[in-house]
């Protein structure tokens, strides 16, 4: 029996960065699901329940700080995987993602070997929490 394929939905208001990520990763043999706004986040996140978001700090409608705190407040999606993905600085972002329930951050423009490095880690650690 094939195993499921894991589902990462990638949140960015950047359409550039959807369309390489939701390429490279759809390589790397996962679902890719995109949405290119805070609200359309967590709209998707509830319909797809992903095991993995790579959320953008800086997004219309809520930012990326606001999406995590909703995602790890909902009873259905608190176990779900966030990456968070931001050109915001890496202090801010070091001391700020996991204040709001990151499991991670990788600061722009990133390395795609660094990222995916951290999407296996996150994935890896929360199937062993599910």
């Amino acid at each position: 029996m094939p195993t499921k394929k894991p589902v990462i939905l990638v949140a960015d208001d950047d359409p550039q960065i959807l369309t390489m990520l939701g390429i490279r990763l759809s390589k790397r043999g996962y679902q890719v699901v995109e949405a290119a706004d805070g609200l359309q986040t967590l709209d998707k996140a509830r319909q797809e329940h992903p095991d993995l978001v790579l959320l953008d700090v800086m997004m219309p409608g809520k930012n990326g700080w606001e999406v995590a705190k909703e995602l790890r407040a909902d009873e259905e999606l608190r176990n779900v995987g966030i990456v968070m993905l931001t050109a915001i600085g890496e202090r801010v972002n070091e001391m700020t993602s996991p204040l709001y329930g990151a499991d991670a951050y990788v600061d722009k423009p990133f390395d795609f070997a660094d990222l995916e490095a951290k999407i296996k880690k996150v994935l890896d650690e929360r199937s062993r929490l599910s």
